[in-house]
């Protein structure tokens, strides 16, 4: 996206919706405006009046004038500055809004390919530029340009050929700006880089710290850490040194105009063409014409950041999903649910070589349960992930009871659908809105009825606040086959006519397993039930079995069948023996 279209858009989507607030500040920009420059003007007649002429009639109201001004000019800064950061806030809000929705809705694939890390920095370092460029940029455009034009007026009045000279300063200054603001840009991606960087190392250091002190390596991950503080550090403190050379170019500008004017101011009064009460007028008013000088050669660079921090965001914002309802989807009607693979073909990656499912054929039953048997990235896995449409496949079909998934809604696909994976996912939250969490609806006594078939009520019943205990980050505070019960337990609340489960028994004691394995039988009858099995258990249950080797079928049968027609099944088998 260019400028002119990264402009247009956060104007149109974030910043219309809040005109009548900025419009309100503009309003107060005025006012402060014509307060500053009311302060310069008043000089003129406080000096002649007052010092020179030593009028006493005005010796009381030009003081009073003043005071009203200044007052008048800090509450409408307050009143414009106020609103410009609700602006700034409401707009904060709806980026973040904008970009979370977008990340939760995003495929699967977008989401593997950047890591959270990137993604929270996003949401955090990216959108606060972002704020400044709508809140603080706008704010000092109306204000300080508003200011400067009725400064220059004064300057005007009171010496023509002096404001001339004075507003040499001003193209001076900008220059300066825009080349310093194509600096900070370049610099701000790279802190933007940094932060991301050291956002992703936290998260990996908080996931791993059990990991980090069994090896024992705090002092290693304190360099580490160290690196990633200092790298970011000092992209931080060019961003601001960058931003402090405006100081002595300003500084140097101004000294340069002042010795200039008051020679000039000088040449004039001698020529009887400049009295002292004009010169002191037009000298405040100059000075403070400083300010918003200033602050508008560095708009420039604040700007920059804005634009930069912007290309970063609205492309995750308006990040569009491969994986989508087609324009005559229909809504799944499961009877059945007789799943059919036909010569599917899938790679994570379509420019790549590497094919995870060669042309696969598979059918599992309606109503019975198929086990997966294989080795370690063999595409068992890919294979429960496109049934959900995780994943597409890059070619051939998936069909539920005859009709295509990618004809389908996704919607009345997933509605169909439970998942129990060995990496159990759980929220720090209350057991009780873990389990309820595949239907919000629930009420408690059929949480306590799913509780009591995946056996989570043994352990819940000991815990001190029962079903209302937090269990912290992942379910920290628990034991993994616990983790793994409450896991079942919210498949189970979903009442759904397919269940995935990519063993879900793999981090239970055979005790619980036994248990476990007696509720799932309770849960999948007269369903169909798609296991990855490594237990014995699993295996010896199954309606039927596939053994996948390096994405291709290789056999399949019953547990009979196979052990004497594929040598690789038996080998698994016989580790299984020997577990």
């Amino acid at each position: 996206m260019n400028k002119k279209e990264i402009y247009t858009r956060l104007y149109k989507d974030y910043s219309k919706i809040y005109l009548d607030k900025i419009i309100l500040s503009a309003f107060f920009s005025i006012v402060v405006a014509a307060s500053t420059s009311a302060i310069a003007w008043l000089l003129d007649p406080a000096i002649k009046k007052i010092f020179i002429e030593k009028d006493q009639t005005l010796i009381f109201l030009i003081p009073f004038m003043i005071i009203i001004a200044f007052a008048l000019k800090g509450t409408s800064l307050y009143f414009a500055k106020a609103t410009m950061i609700s602006v700034g806030e409401e707009v904060k809000k709806k980026l973040q809004f904008d970009m979370t929705k977008s990340l939760i809705k995003a495929d699967t694939q977008t989401i593997d390919k950047k890591h959270s890390g990137n993604f929270i920095s996003n949401l955090t370092y990216d959108v606060t530029h972002i704020t400044n460029l709508l809140s603080h940029a706008l704010l000092t455009l109306f204000k300080d340009s508003l200011t400067l034009i009725g400064l220059l007026c004064v300057m005007f009045t009171q010496n023509w050929k002096l404001a001339l000279i004075s507003i040499v300063m001003i193209p001076l200054a900008g220059l300066s700006a825009k080349t310093l603001g194509k600096r900070i840009g370049k610099v701000t991606t790279q802190a933007q880089e940094k932060s991301g960087f050291l956002t992703t190392y936290l998260v990996e250091l908080f996931k791993n710290h059990k990991l980090i002190k069994i090896f024992q390596k705090e002092s290693y991950e304190n360099l580490r850490a160290d690196r990633h503080l200092e790298q970011l550090k000092d992209k931080n403190k060019k961003i601001l040194v960058v931003f402090l050379r405006m100081s002595p170019i300003m500084e140097t500008l101004t000294g340069i105009m002042i010795a200039v004017l008051i020679f000039y101011s000088g040449k004039l009064m001698m020529q009887n063409e400049l009295d002292i009460n004009n010169f002191f007028s037009f000298l405040a008013a100059m000075m403070l014409a400083y300010q918003p000088v200033r602050s508008l050669s560095t708009l420039n660079m604040v700007l920059n950041q804005g634009l930069s921090a912007a290309s970063r965001i609205l492309p995750i914002i308006d990040n569009k999903n491969k994986i989508k309802d087609e324009k005559e989807a229909k809504t799944l009607t499961v009877k059945d649910a007789k799943i059919n693979f036909k010569d599917v073909k899938f790679s994570y990656d379509v420019d790549k070589e590497n094919i995870v499912l060669k042309e696969i054929d598979l059918e599992f039953a309606g109503g019975k349960m198929t086990s997966l048997v294989g080795n370690s990235g063999s595409g068992k896995s890919t294979i429960l992930n496109l049934i959900p449409r995780f994943y597409d496949a890059n070619s051939g079909d998936i069909t539920i009871d005859n009709q295509s998934i990618y004809k389908t809604k996704i919607h009345s696909l997933r509605n169909n659908i439970s998942l129990v994976s060995q990496e159990t996912t759980l929220f720090d939250d209350t057991i009780k809105n873990n389990i309820k969490y595949a239907n919000i609806d629930a009420n408690d006594e059929e949480i306590l009825r799913v509780a009591k078939l995946s056996y989570c009520d043994e352990f819940i019943e000991l815990l001190p606040q029962k079903y209302d205990t937090i269990i912290g980050e992942n379910g920290v505070r628990l034991s993994g086959g616990e983790k793994q019960r409450i896991s079942i337990a919210r498949a189970m609340m979903k009442k759904s006519s397919i269940i995935l489960l990519d063993e879900a028994t793999s981090s239970l004691d055979s005790d619980t397993e036994s248990k476990i394995q007696n509720a799932l039988s309770v849960l999948t009858k007269d369903k169909t039930t798609i296991v990855i099995a490594h237990r014995l258990s699993t295996i010896l249950n199954s309606n039927n079995i596939y053994v996948i080797d390096t994405g291709r079928v290789v056999a399949s049968g019953k547990h009979e069948e196979l052990l004497e027609n594929s040598k690789l099944y038996k080998n698994f088998y016989e580790k299984q023996i020997q577990k």
